[in-house]
């Protein structure tokens, strides 16, 4: 006999025993609403002395169970029966799960979580046993939460792009958007499937869907690629099947907020002609908490990776956060008019697997007659992954797009993406694919020039456009190691063995300006002497103040401050390998890999 069955006997019993003592005592109670009311205050009585002897019963039960475990098998303990958790040590010292989640769970289960963790790149042990419906902190400013938006909006259809997603995951999105959008605004949710390997993401999926149709028939609809085509195939096979009048385009590892969707369309109804983006608030990967952040522009360098941007000077002099605000570009998630989308292009659907595609779209939409806007008062959740499983490097594809969309659109500034990549000025050699139908599509929408979106949208971008020469710099005394950014919390340059990597990117500007590091997430930093001292240091290059920052370089010279006539040289340092110093000049020569001007 198991013990689950045994207590639902004895609860079962005690319930019966209840309900015929009231009825008893009280036949002179005839109103419902009496009857319930007195059953209320004697259940209450008599339930605590009830509970008292239950529990005592059950103890019981488990000593009986317990002795004879003990003599051999003639009773099983039933796996309901939860086991006492030890504590114990962390078994992944190196995890990234464990540095900030401290959960006391059994070596059993630890495993399990750092082997999900690694299978998604976030705390899926911990998404699993969360709500789904759980609710997120208001993280908003307070001008928006009195905002009041038309009841005439247009509908939108929601696109939710995954691959090999966790579960619970997926239905946490699904559940937010149904949940925190208008019955009547909400025209369908989509989920695009790009090639996903898990079970979980067939049978069961499918079968939380049909639960959901009892309630909101056809609600759900289900696109799934036999293969892995790309998030920008994905996307366009998202926006293909929607009937609403706006597409927003997101991941699957999100949950929006209350009120997300209104501030959109209510921007979309006043001009259909923007691409829109809701500000993103960090969902931790390790114990999937909620970290607000600020509104802030997207923006991009010449690799064309996304990054962070202050927006123009006029918003804030606006001095209210709840506005939208005009951006570079977007960083993937993206609403839109259903039909401009089609109207501007969509997505280059050339670009593989990932990244430039959000930026192809966002100098597109400018060039081509729309805008972008961001929407504080729109917030979506996101989980930022600490690794993406399906693609450990993307280096070689998002210099493959991003070379794309120098082709197309950058005209005299694709030199720079060149650079970015330490790729030569002429004849990359990489095959980015046929690109005479986005210069049509170019020629056709009547698009601007580059040089107009570099001047009027987005001027924080440098041009480059006194570049000299860029690629790896090496001294002759070392010829097989490089000048390398080194840690980034050091700001110190080291020398490194030659691997050509964004860290040993360097380049010389006709100011006298060296870089060192191509800074893709953060602002390029330029190789200062600091006045004293024997090391040289790298500060961002827009930041320079009582620092000696402008050089003079020849190819196979020496490289010389202008200030101090001091020079970058290499030398044995006190660890017996050689290092970078700032020293008096010794006659050492340099040379930087790519020469585009005479001038050196």
């Amino acid at each position: 006999m198991r013990l689950g069955w045994m207590r639902a006997l004895v609860w079962a019993l005690f319930v019966a025993g209840i309900v015929l003592y009231i009825a008893s005592v009280r036949k002179d109670i005839w109103t419902h609403e009496e009857y319930l009311h007195q059953a209320q205050q004697e259940f209450s009585e008599l339930s605590q002395d009830m509970l008292h002897r239950l529990n005592g019963i059950e103890s019981r039960m488990q000593e009986i169970v317990q002795s004879f475990h003990g003599q051999g098998n003639m009773l099983t303990v039933s796996p309901a029966v939860k086991r006492e958790k030890k504590p114990i040590g962390n078994l992944f010292p190196n995890s990234k799960l464990f540095q900030s989640w401290h959960p006391e769970l059994s070596e059993e289960e630890l495993r399990e979580a750092e082997e999900l963790f690694q299978r998604y790149g976030y705390n899926v042990f911990l998404s699993d046993r969360t709500p789904l419906d759980r609710n997120l902190p208001e993280t908003r400013d307070h001008r928006c939460l009195t905002k009041k938006y038309p009841s005439d909006l247009p509908t939108i259809s929601v696109v939710l792009i995954y691959l090999d997603e966790a579960l619970s995951v997926i239905k946490r999105a699904i559940y937010s958007v149904i949940n925190r959008t208008p019955v009547h605004l909400l025209k369908e949710i989509i989920l695009v499937d790009d090639g996903s390997s898990n079970d979980d993401l067939q049978e069961k999926l499918n079968a939380f869907i049909s639960v959901l149709h009892k309630t909101r028939p056809g609600l759900l609809k289900k696109v799934r690629h036999a293969e892995q085509m790309g998030l920008t195939e994905a996307r366009v096979s998202g926006w293909e099947v929607a009937t609403g009048d706006v597409v927003a385009i997101l991941d699957a590892h999100i949950e929006v907020h209350v009120q997300w969707a209104e501030p959109l369309l209510a921007r979309i109804q006043a001009d259909r002609r923007l691409v829109l983006s809701p500000v993103f608030d960090k969902v931790n990967f390790y114990d999937l908490e909620v970290t607000p952040y600020p509104p802030a522009a997207h923006g991009f360098n010449w690799a064309l990776w996304c990054r962070y941007e202050v927006f123009r000077q006029e918003w804030y002099n606006r001095n209210d956060l709840s506005l939208p605000a005009k951006s570079p570009s977007v960083m993937g998630i993206l609403v839109v008019d259903r039909l401009f989308f089609g109207e501007i292009g969509t997505l280059d659907r050339g670009m593989k697997t990932y990244g430039g595609e959000n930026v192809e779209l966002g100098i597109r939409v400018w060039l081509c007659g729309g805008s972008i806007e961001i929407i504080p008062c729109s917030k979506v959740a996101h989980i930022e992954r600490a690794h993406k499983p399906y693609a450990r490097s993307l280096d070689e594809v998002m210099k493959r797009n991003a070379l794309r969309v120098a082709e197309v659109w950058l005209d005299e500034y694709k030199i720079n993406v060149n650079a970015a990549w330490d790729l030569p000025p002429r004849d990359h050699g990489i095959d980015i694919g046929d690109v005479s139908e986005r210069k049509r599509l170019k020629e056709r929408l009547q698009c601007k020039p580059f040089k107009w979106y570099l001047d009027n949208i987005y001027p924080q971008l440098d041009p480059m456009d006194d570049l000299i020469g860029y690629g790896v710099l090496i001294n002759s005394m070392k010829k097989n190691a490089c000048v390398d950014q080194g840690p980034i919390a050091e700001n110190t340059p080291i020398l490194y063995e030659c691997h050509h990597k964004f860290s040993q990117v360097c380049s010389y500007r006709n100011r006298g300006e060296i870089t060192i590091g191509m800074g893709i997430f953060e602002k390029e930093r330029c190789l200062v002497d600091p006045g004293s001292g024997r090391l040289p240091l790298l500060n961002i290059c827009s930041k320079q103040k009582n620092l000696y920052k402008y050089w003079d370089f020849k190819q196979g010279h020496a490289i010389k401050n202008r200030d101090t006539g001091r020079c970058l040289e290499i030398a044995l340092g006190p660890d017996g390998y050689h290092q970078l110093y700032i020293q008096d000049c010794s006659g050492q020569r340099w040379m930087i890999q790519y020469i585009i001007r005479d001038e050196i």
